[in-house]
């Protein structure tokens, strides 16, 4: 059989649109509306938004067409993918790392992601109760030290999470990963438009707007752009094999190039949507856009709190969150999923269960990291500290950089081509030189970035 020929065992989307939703779900997270907004309000606004747009498109846009080319071609686990092409490449079977690598890297950030989730389960009903009704910032702030510093609290979410993820994984494509993106993504897209006209109503909708659209280049520096260089690739779950796997079940007659564009604009879109929704609620209050990972958790609550129909809105902003979080959390667990199936011949429910269970094993480190093992450190990281640098800084980035030149380099131009399907030469040859030579040092420079080198 030809390669180009051969189909995946764990199936394939019903349609090119359930692909860019099951896509856009991996690739949109909590990253995207708890990260982007305020890394937004660190480094300037507007000037970092432009930036970033201009990475998405020549960093991010590119190697999401070349991660997908890899597992649409493979047809298997991004591990067993990797294999066959390396045989179709006559190369080394070493190349098989990119496969393992972003299948250990998806399961242990699921390991501590399913720790954040669970964070936003409990926020939906501490918002939906009135905790956080007319208090102070304080008041916030100490809410959210006694919520993490309870092992039990933490435990009990962070188990709920896992199992609402590996629920929706163990129905397979069609019957649990595509009837919960059916239904999530335009949830989502909803209640982010539904937040965006609750913002409307403060009264300095404008103000969000200008900080967002007007830019201001004398704020932008060098580590601000390589911040907007790092969110580019990570906000698109490049290089830890959610895309690589959801490529095997792509149809062979769906558009690679068109296709990435249309996820990487969804994905920018949702964050901006979101920054437009959580800008004006800052201002508004006359908080600081600046104010870090505590914008969500502890600035905002607040500002629910002490706003009209803050109760329902501020709910309503955490079951977003919660949907984010939800529609990647099932794409991290996927490739290990497949890959128990493949190898040990398990049934979709055993190797969701083993997946799940071994992945919440792992988490109870995070969720322990911030009580009771809150003095136990590991080269001078806690332990969810140590699993986000190993993972983000360098596995994610590593990944990129080997997917970037397999499929800029080794891979033969006509398979590349088939995959593709782009007709035009200058076109080609355009995305041929953007992961030949512009990802790979790209990324390379996010990687020396993150651990601390630049």
């Amino acid at each position: 059989m030809n390669i180009s020929d051969r189909q995946s065992m764990h199936g394939q989307w019903s349609s090119r649109w359930t692909f860019i939703l099951a896509a856009t779900g991996a690739a949109v997270g909590l990253g995207n509306i708890w990260k982007f907004p305020y890394l937004t309000g660190e480094n300037g606004g507007s000037a970092f938004v432009l930036v970033y747009i201009l990475c998405v498109a020549a960093l991010g846009i590119p190697l999401m067409m070349a991660e997908i080319l890899l597992g649409r071609r493979g047809r298997s686990t991004p591990i067993r993918s990797m294999q066959v092409l390396a045989e179709e490449t006559n190369t080394t079977q070493w190349w098989q790392i990119v496969g393992w690598s972003g299948t250990l890297a998806g399961m242990l950030i699921l390991s501590y992601y399913s720790v954040i989730g669970g964070w936003t389960l409990a926020y939906i009903f501490k918002s939906g109760a009135g905790t956080f009704s007319g208090t102070s910032g304080q008041f916030a702030a100490d809410t959210f030290n006694n919520f993490i510093g309870s092992g039990t609290t933490l435990f009990f979410w962070h188990t709920v999470f896992m199992t609402l993820t590996m629920t929706v994984v163990a129905g397979g494509v069609k019957g649990g990963l595509e009837r919960a993106i059916q239904f999530l993504m335009p949830t989502l897209f909803l209640l982010l438009l539904l937040m965006v006209a609750y913002s409307m109503t403060t009264g300095f909708f404008g103000k969000g707007l200008e900080f967002l659209f007007t830019p201001d280049f004398s704020k932008l520096t060098g580590a601000s752009m390589l911040t907007a260089m790092g969110q580019a690739f990570f906000s698109l779950s490049l290089g830890m094999g959610t895309i690589m796997i959801y490529g095997s079940y792509v149809p062979k007659d769906t558009s690679i190039a068109s296709t990435s564009i249309i996820i990487g604009l969804a994905d920018t879109l949702v964050a901006l949507l979101a920054g437009m929704a959580i800008f004006p609620i800052v201002f508004a209050n006359n908080m600081e856009p600046g104010s870090g990972p505590g914008l969500i958790f502890q600035t905002l609550p607040v500002a629910f709190g002490n706003m009209p129909g803050g109760l329902a809105f501020g709910s309503l902003f955490f079951i977003l969150l919660l949907v984010a979080a939800w529609t990647s959390s099932i794409s991290l667990i996927e490739p290990l999923v497949t890959w128990l199936i493949e190898t040990f011949g398990f049934s979709r429910i055993k190797a969701s269960l083993y997946s799940g269970v071994t992945t919440w094993l792992i988490g109870l480190g995070t969720v322990w990291s911030f009580n009771w093992w809150a003095e136990i450190k590991f080269f001078g990281l806690s332990f969810f500290d140590l699993l986000d640098f190993v993972t983000s800084n360098l596995m994610l980035p590593l990944g990129g950089i080997l997917i970037a030149l397999f499929a800029g380099w080794l891979m033969k131009a006509e398979s590349t081509k088939s995959e593709l399907n782009i007709h035009n030469p200058t076109l080609y040859l355009a995305w041929q030189a953007l992961v030949r030579y512009i990802a790979p040092v790209a990324v390379f420079i996010v990687l020396l970035n993150a651990i601390g080198i630049l």
